[in-house]
């Protein structure tokens, strides 16, 4: 089949549904204008900073896509090709792009608190203090899985160390110049852009070859300060500029798609279970970011609501940006499934699902005159800014939750330590960085596992909110039973494989989360219950 196809079909449907089904979530939620946002009522030129909505989806979107819309199709790519294009359309439209705006949405009429502080204020503290330790692990292995891949891809590609270097030095100065100086954003764009890319060719030429736990060790030392700068300096210009790299990565190789024609050798159907690996429910949790990540609820709660300038943005940067995320896990599906078996399975040896859809990109983009080489090498600089931009991301939003936590342990006249952030920070990344160890092969799985459960939480506690309001919640309830089913039931296979291969501690990871989330869930249907038998 022509690759062509699955972009056409793909976009057509995800501009529909924006239109659409985007429109009529706003007007069942009530989204307007009239109503101030946190980010002007609790400014603190810290975290709540009023952004403009191209600067909040540059940051918004460089959150929440990562490397997972990337590994997670690539990954899921042994069920063949259908399955896993079907799942990130039907996923995208009315499952991850109802989360991220719900959650952004909710998180806005909470006064910018984070989706532990929602379930808090519709389920009572138990509910709150709970979902707040599942967060925080999932944000654990979230920190690790993608500080291992950051890592691999600055050791099997240099340049890319080099010049996400030079990305944050740029950003700084980004983020003074605009905040500071008041230097228009358009000048600002346009010279912020032209400065990227001579990033880019810099890392090219300045290579910078490091051993890999040296890169993790970096990484860990960048997070612990990227976390508890105010985001202005570093985190909205850094994921404002970033974002055109991706934009520029995703027009390139859909242009180079539409001019090489590539013909799928993946077959569209391997089979419900492939090497011992099930379809269901495997499929649903390994394509995670592509259609629906429950770290898009934490990144929207966390600090996306915080710099929401209007509630209309809420449409635009939550479900279109979980659609644009989506045509990115498209092109991903593509790249695996263009080459033979073989190859697939050489590259994927040789630097894991980043290295494929690299080697892809590479060569659609060879199609109108960039050499193999450099679309490759630019393919993964991109993709190792954006893992970077989850990296100190998932680490502020578990400084949040950890502070959050232990906030309602303490008396008013004497304030807890642990609500330090520096203290919060410190922890949370000396706890990633074992796992970090552990590589990210082992971590993903669970990883997958415990995002997608984190979604099905969100969509939960987003259903009772709803209730309470005495408003429609089915655009709620119908994917979270879904998603339930499907990750309690992988966390019950992983827990056994790796109870079998003996990796004691994401054993134990397994068992917490599983535990947590049975219990929110028996905590939720009581509240639903209730909401019911009073009406």
């Amino acid at each position: 089949m022509n690759a062509v196809w699955l972009v056409i079909i793909g976009i057509v449907l995800f501009y529909i549904a924006y239109k659409t089904y985007g429109s009529y979530l706003a007007n069942q939620w009530g989204v307007s204008d009239k109503t101030e946002t946190p980010a002007h009522t609790k400014e603190d030129g810290v975290d709540y900073v009023p952004a403009k909505a191209p600067v909040l989806l540059g940051h918004h979107f460089s959150s929440i896509a990562g490397a997972g819309p990337i590994v997670g199709p690539v990954q899921a790519a042994i069920f063949g090709w259908a399955p896993v294009m079907l799942w990130i359309v039907i996923g995208g439209i009315f499952f991850g792009g109802v989360h991220d705006f719900g959650s952004i949405f909710a998180s806005i009429r909470h006064g910018g608190k984070s989706i532990g502080e929602i379930i808090g204020a519709n389920m009572g503290k138990k509910g709150k203090r709970l979902f707040s330790i599942f967060a925080w692990l999932t944000l654990l292995l979230i920190i690790a899985a993608f500080t291992n891949i950051t890592a691999n891809t600055f050791v099997s590609v240099p340049s890319a160390a080099t010049s996400s270097l030079l990305f944050i030095v740029l950003a700084i100065l980004f983020g003074f110049f605009v905040y500071r100086k008041n230097v228009p954003l358009g000048i600002s764009t346009v010279i912020g852009v032209i400065l990227l890319f001579l990033c880019v060719w810099l890392g090219m030429v300045f290579p910078l070859a490091l051993s890999k736990e040296a890169w993790i060790f970096i990484l860990l030392a960048y997070v612990c300060v990227a976390s508890v700068v105010p985001v202005w300096i570093l985190l909205q210009p850094r994921d404002y500029l970033s974002s055109f790299l991706l934009y520029a990565l995703v027009i390139g190789a859909i242009i180079g798609i539409f001019v090489t024609h590539p013909s799928l050798q993946l077959n569209p159907f391997v089979g419900f279970n492939v090497d011992n690996t099930p379809l269901f429910p495997m499929l649903f949790v390994t394509v995670a970011c592509g259609a629906i990540s429950g770290f898009h609820s934490l990144v929207g709660s966390g600090t996306t609501s915080k710099q929401l300038d209007k509630e209309s943005d809420a449409k635009l940067i939550g479900y279109g940006g979980m659609l644009i995320e989506c045509v990115v896990a498209i092109v991903a599906i593509i790249t695996a499934g263009y080459i033979s078996h073989g190859e697939l399975s050489n590259l994927l040896g040789d630097g894991g699902p980043v290295n494929v859809f690299s080697h892809g990109v590479g060569n659609f983009m060879a199609s109108f005159g960039i050499p193999v080489a450099t679309g490759t090498s630019f393919a993964a600089l991109a993709v190792s800014a954006f893992a970077m931009t989850s990296l100190d991301t998932s680490t502020r939003l578990a400084r949040f939750v950890f502070q959050e936590f232990f906030e309602d342990f303490q008396k008013e006249d004497k304030k807890s330590p642990l609500t330090n952030r520096y203290v919060a920070t410190l922890i949370t990344v000396v706890l990633a960085a074992i796992l970090s160890f552990k590589g990210w092969d082992a971590i993903w799985p669970l990883f997958g596992s415990a995002n997608q459960l984190l979604s099905a939480l969100a969509l939960m506690a987003l259903a009772v909110w709803m209730s309470n309001l005495g408003k429609n919640n089915k655009m709620f309830t119908i994917p979270m039973v879904f998603m339930f089913a499907v990750t309690l039931s992988a966390l019950v296979l992983l827990i056994k494989n790796n109870i079998a291969s003996g990796q004691i501690v994401l054993v134990v990871f397994g068992i917490l989360l599983f535990v947590l989330a049975i219990v929110l869930l028996v905590e939720a249907i009581k509240n639903l219950s209730k909401k019911k038998a009073k009406a």
